[in-house]
C-alpha cells in the first residue's frame, strides 16, 4: 500500500474525522450579529487558562495561503475579517477588501436570516469602529466566527451556510480525472492543504506534494495535474496525517525526522494497543491508555518484549493481523522530505525492534536504563544538544532499526569522531558501535568484559584503561588532565606512537603507588601483563593504525575494563582492593 493510500485509509478509521470540506481550526472570539446586521456583542472564545488557547472548531476548510490574498469562508483572522491587525498590516486593506467582496458575492442570492445579517454587517462595517471596550485589543490577528445573538449555532453550521459551501467547491473544482489514490474519477486538487507540526519547518505549514515550479511540470499540466491526486483524497491524507504529528500519542521526534505511526487492524482495541507498545519502544514512557489497568498491561508486555519473549507468547492478537505504518518527515524549505516509510506487520516491528535491542545490549549497562532513541542521538551532536544531531543520521538509523537493514555507517564514523573531540566513552557510545560492529561488519563484540578476547583493537583499549588505572590510583583526583584526555584520540586511531609514551608514564606512577598501596600496584601490574600476553608476539605488537572497526572495539574494550574498576572500587574496601584484578 501506497503511503497516501494508507493515510486515506487511516481518515477513513478517525473516530472524530471532520468531514470532506471542513478542518478544524484555532478561534479565539465570535461576532454575535442582530439580524439587521448590527453588532450585538463580541464574545471571548478563548480558554481560561494562562496560555488562553483559542477553541479548536470545525470550519469550512482553511485555504492554502502563501503570498497571494485569498480569504477563507464565513470565517478568518481579523485581517481579513474587520480590516484590523497587530502588525504593521501593508496588506491588512486589501485582504479585507477580498474578504467583503467575496462574501457580498457569495451571499447575494441567500435569504438566509444569519447570512443575510452577515451580510448586513459587510456593507456597513468600517475598521475604524474598531474600538474597545467592545472590540478587545487581543482580539487583533485571531481567528474569528459569527453568530445569530437569536441562537447558540454558529453561522458556518447553518444548513444554508453548509450549502453555500458546497456551491463555493462545485465552482473552483477541476475537470474530473483519474485519481492515482482511489482510481476514481474525481475533481483533482490543484493544491494540496498543508501539513502543519514537522519540527522545522514553516509554521504555516509545508507542502507534502507540490508542483509550483516549471522544473516540475511535465506536458504542460500546472500543478496538482502532474500527479492527479483527488481533493477528497487531498483532503483525507492531509488531515490524517496533521492529526497524527498534533497527538503525542502517534508522534515522536528522532533527531530532525518527525515521526509519526499507526497501527490499522480490525480490532479496534489491538490498534491501541499496537500504538501503545510501539510509543513505548521508541520514546520510553509514552503510552496510549486509557486507565491504570490498560497501563500496567502495556508495561508488562513492553517489559517482555524487551526481554526477548517473542510476540506470538506475549500478545498472540497482534502477531497476525496488525499492520503497522511508520512515517518520517523532515522540512526541506516550503516542502517536507520524507526521510523513511515502512509497513508491515507488527509482528515484524517488535521482532526488528528486539534484534536492534539484542545488538545494542552491554555491561554494565546506564544507570538510568537502555534509553529512548532520541537519547543514543545527542551523544552524536556537538555539546549533546538535539538541534546539532547531524542531518540524515537520525531518518536512516530509524529506519535500519524497523526495517532490519544494516545501519549508516556514518553512525560509525560520527561516534569515533565525537570520542576523539571530547574523551566521553560512555555506555550509549559503546552500545552504538557494537551494534554496527555485529549488523553491518559482521564482527564480534563482546556484551561485557571478555578478559580472552585476541582482538588488537579490544586488547590496547583495555590497556588503555589499565594505564588511566594506574595514573588516577597513583595521583587521586589531582589531576589537571588524565592521560585519556590528552591520548585517546591518538592512541585508538595510531597506537603506535603513543603506547611506548603511556608504558614510560606508567612506571612513573608505579613507583609512587608502590609506596601508597603496594598490593595495588602488584594486581595492576599483574593485569599489565595479563592483557600484554594476549597481544600477538610479532616485532611490534602495538600496530601503526587502527581501521575504524578496530578503533571501535578499542572503545568498546576501554568502556568494559574502565567499568571493571568502577565496580571493584564501588563494590570493596581498600582492603579488598588488594586481591587479584582478573
Amino acid at each position: 500500500m501506497s503511503l497516501l493510500s494508507a493515510l486515506v485509509r487511516a481518515y477513513d478509521r478517525l473516530p472524530d474525522a471532520p468531514p470532506f470540506g471542513y478542518s478544524s481550526e484555532k478561534i479565539g472570539f465570535c461576532v454575535v450579529l442582530n439580524r439587521d446586521g448590527s453588532v450585538a456583542e463580541v464574545v471571548d472564545l478563548r480558554a481560561d487558562n494562562k496560555k488562553r488557547s483559542p477553541r479548536m472548531m470545525l470550519v469550512p476548510q482553511a485555504k492554502k495561503r502563501t503570498v497571494g490574498i485569498d480569504p477563507n469562508v464565513l470565517w478568518d483572522k481579523t485581517a481579513y475579517v474587520l480590516g484590523v491587525t497587530g502588525g504593521e498590516g501593508k496588506r491588512t486593506a486589501e485582504e479585507h477588501a477580498a474578504f467583503k467582496a467575496k462574501h457580498l458575492d457569495w451571499l447575494s442570492e441567500s435569504d438566509d436570516e444569519g447570512l443575510v445579517a452577515l451580510r448586513r454587517f459587510l456593507e456597513t462595517w468600517t475598521p475604524d469602529a474598531f474600538v474597545p471596550p467592545r472590540w478587545p485589543d487581543e482580539m487583533r490577528d485571531q481567528n474569528t466566527v459569527f453568530r445569530l445573538s437569536s441562537e447558540f449555532d454558529f453561522l458556518h453550521d447553518r444548513p444554508a451556510a453548509k450549502e453555500l459551501w458546497r456551491k463555493i467547491g462545485a465552482m473552483d473544482a477541476s475537470d474530473p480525472q483519474i485519481c492515482l489514490v482511489t482510481g476514481d474519477a474525481a475533481p483533482t486538487a490543484r493544491l494540496h492543504p498543508s501539513i502543519k507540526g514537522v519540527w522545522g519547518a514553516q509554521s504555516s505549514g509545508a507542502s507534502l506534494i507540490s508542483f509550483n515550479l516549471d522544473a516540475f511540470t511535465s506536458y504542460g499540466h500546472d500543478q496538482g495535474d502532474n500527479a492527479p491526486v483527488s481533493e477528497a483524497a487531498a483532503f483525507a491524507y492531509t488531515t490524517a496525517l496533521n492529526r497524527f504529528l498534533a497527538d503525542r500519542n502517534h508522534r515522536i521526534q528522532i533527531g530532525d525526522a518527525s515521526t509519526v505511526f499507526w497501527a490499522d487492524a480490525a480490532d479496534s482495541d489491538a490498534v491501541k494497543e499496537a500504538e501503545a507498545l510501539a510509543a513505548g519502544m521508541f520514546d520510553g514512557q509514552a503510552f496510549l491508555a486509557e486507565d491504570d489497568l490498560a497501563t500496567a498491561r502495556v508495561q508488562d508486555r513492553l517489559e517482555a518484549i524487551r526481554n526477548g519473549q517473542k510476540l506470538p507468547q506475549i500478545a498472540p492478537e497482534l502477531a497476525q493481523g496488525v499492520r503497522f505504518h511508520i512515517l518520517g518527515l523532515a522540512p526541506n524549505a516550503a516542502r517536507l522530505s520524507v526521510r523513511f516509510w515502512w509497513e508491515s506487520d507488527f509482528g515484524t516491528l517488535t521482532a526488528n525492534y528486539q534484534r536492534y535491542l539484542a545488538e545494542t545490549e552491554l555491561q554494565p549497562p546506564p544507570r538510568d536504563g537502555w534509553p529512548p532513541l532520541w537519547r543514543y542521538l545527542t551523544e552524536l551532536a556537538v555539546l549533546g544538544k538535539r538541534e546539532n544531531v547531524p542531518p540524515l543520521i537520525a531518518g536512516d538509523w530509524m529506519r535500519a532499526i524497523v526495517t532490519g537493514t544494516p545501519y549508516p555507517l556514518t553512525l560509525l564514523s560520527t561516534v569515533l569522531m565525537r570520542i576523539r573531540a571530547d574523551g566521553e566513552v560512555n555506555a550509549l557510545r559503546a552500545a552504538i558501535m557494537k551494534s554496527v560492529l555485529i549488523r553491518n561488519l559482521k564482527k564480534e563484540a563482546p556484551v561485557a568484559l571478555d578478559p580472552a578476547n585476541t582482538n588488537k583493537g579490544y586488547i590496547l583499549g583495555r590497556l588503555f584503561a589499565v594505564y588511566e588505572e594506574v595514573q588516577r590510583a597513583a595521583l587521586g583526583g589531582n589531576v589537571n588532565a588524565t592521560i585519556k584526555d590528552k591520548f585517546y584520540g591518538s592512541a585508538s586511531a595510531t597506537p603506535q606512537k603513543v603506547f611506548r609514551t603511556l608504558d614510560a608514564g606508567s612506571q612513573n606512577h608505579f613507583s609512587k603507588l608502590r609506596k601508597q598501596n603496594p598490593g595495588r600496584a602488584v594486581n595492576l601490574e599483574r593485569l599489565l601483563v595479563t592483557i600484554t600476553d594476549l597481544m600477538d608476539p610479532g616485532d611490534d605488537p602495538i600496530p601503526a593504525s587502527l581501521a575504524s572497526a578496530e578503533q571501535a572495539l578499542f572503545g568498546i574494550g576501554y568502556y568494559h575494563q574502565r567499568s571493571e574498576f568502577f565496580r571493584k572500587r564501588e563494590n570493596k574496601t581498600d582492603d579488598d582492593l588488594i586481591g587479584t584484578d582478573t
